[in-house]
């Protein structure tokens, strides 16, 4: 396994780029740890696909370097970085023996048939396809062949990185937590450094000790799933991660406080500089509740999705989203009816051009 260093990354599709907009991969630096499970997570289009085939050296970069362990790759083809790849549809051989499909990889870097039988044993257990193993691989269900495939790409003990190209596309919605959940446990017996490329948050959020989140091209934010929730760092963040997504409000600074309309909202805490720029609130739902004072405004929707209710509102034009749990669904408004918004202080952030410019309260100030 390797630790990989991406530096002054940048990538275009064109020969002679002219201007940040030509760009398919904006400038990317990042240091992946040796054995860590990290997601590039996106929408289409994002550049995640991009980088993920700079990594592999199907692409070779416009700008920058690729490292493992310190030792420059960015030239190298993909044969010579001793990567793994699992793709969104299973790469498998139908007409062998789900053995001999796990065992390829092995016998074709010529290790010894003593090893390749202690690792092909060893990934059928933990893949859980042991009494698999004397089947041809074409009569397997879609589930079952993608296992394989993820098999074929953890079996080597010697590769640099294994790295997974949305490989659960194709799988049934039902079947897919079956999936994640072994990817998870694979991770954590196996310490392989792992890449999960993905569009779906869920995916990322459940695999990944780190998640890359990219929006045109650019990294937006880095952290774990539990920072990318509660602190997230633009605006795209909090919108694409969490379900209903994080409330934007547009606002106006005066006197170094928010307002939203004639209401004034409080802050976590400090604005950081002189907060030049488009600025807007941003407080997630699970955030607001509903109170006898506050944000004015006016039910327009309330869906029930059973562990919680999410109630939306309207307030100046804007739509805010309310999410009820436990004691505070039993009293969960009609549509139409009049309410008042409250904002957990400590949640609620400034944003300025989709940047984070606030920081939290310190203990000092919450004592003034």
């Amino acid at each position: 396994m390797a630790k990989i260093t991406l530096s002054k990354l940048r990538h275009s599709y064109y020969p002679n780029p002219k201007s940040p907009s030509d760009y398919a991969l904006k400038e990317v630096d990042l240091d992946w740890s040796d054995g860590g499970a990290y997601a590039l997570l996106g929408p289409s289009g994002c550049g995640k696909s991009t980088l993920l085939n700079i990594i592999s050296g199907l692409l070779v970069p416009s700008e920058g370097q690729i490292l493992f362990d310190g030792q420059d790759v960015t030239a190298l083809p993909p044969d010579q970085r001793n990567i793994a790849q699992v793709f969104q549809f299973p790469v498998i051989y139908d007409t062998m023996t789900v053995y001999d499909n796990l065992a390829f990889p092995l016998r074709n870097r010529g290790r010894d048939e003593d090893t390749v039988r202690r690792r092909v044993m060893d990934i059928a257990e933990m893949l859980e396809v042991t009494e698999m193993l004397d089947q041809k691989a074409a009569g397997l269900s879609p589930d079952n062949k993608q296992k394989i495939s993820m098999g074929r790409g953890l079996v080597r003990e010697d590769v640099n990185v294994v790295m997974f190209d949305e490989p659960l596309t194709v799988i049934d919605p039902h079947l897919k937590w079956k999936l994640r959940s072994k990817l998870k446990e694979l991770h954590q017996r196996v310490k392989a450094t792992m890449i999960y490329v993905t569009h779906d948050q869920t995916e990322a959020l459940t695999f990944a000790d780190q998640v890359v989140v990219m929006q045109q091209g650019e990294v937006v934010q880095i952290g774990t799933p539990v920072e990318l929730f509660e602190r997230p760092a633009h605006t795209f963040v909090g919108h694409f991660i969490g379900s209903p997504g994080m409330n934007i409000l547009p606002c106006q600074l005066q006197a170094g406080t928010a307002r939203f309309g004639d209401h004034t909202i409080a802050l976590e805490g400090p604005i950081r500089g002189e907060a030049t720029g488009e600025t807007q609130i941003g407080i997630r739902p699970e955030f607001v509740s509903l109170s006898d004072s506050g944000l004015p405004a006016t039910v327009t929707k309330v869906s029930d999705v059973g562990r919680h209710t999410v109630v939306e509102c309207n307030a100046n034009g804007t739509r805010i989203n309310a999410v009820l749990e436990g004691a505070a669904q039993h009293n969960t408004p009609e549509k139409g009816a009049d309410v008042h918004l409250d904002f957990r202080r400590d949640q609620t952030r400034l944003y300025v051009d989709g940047w984070l410019a606030t920081d939290p309260q310190t203990s000092t100030e919450a004592a003034r």
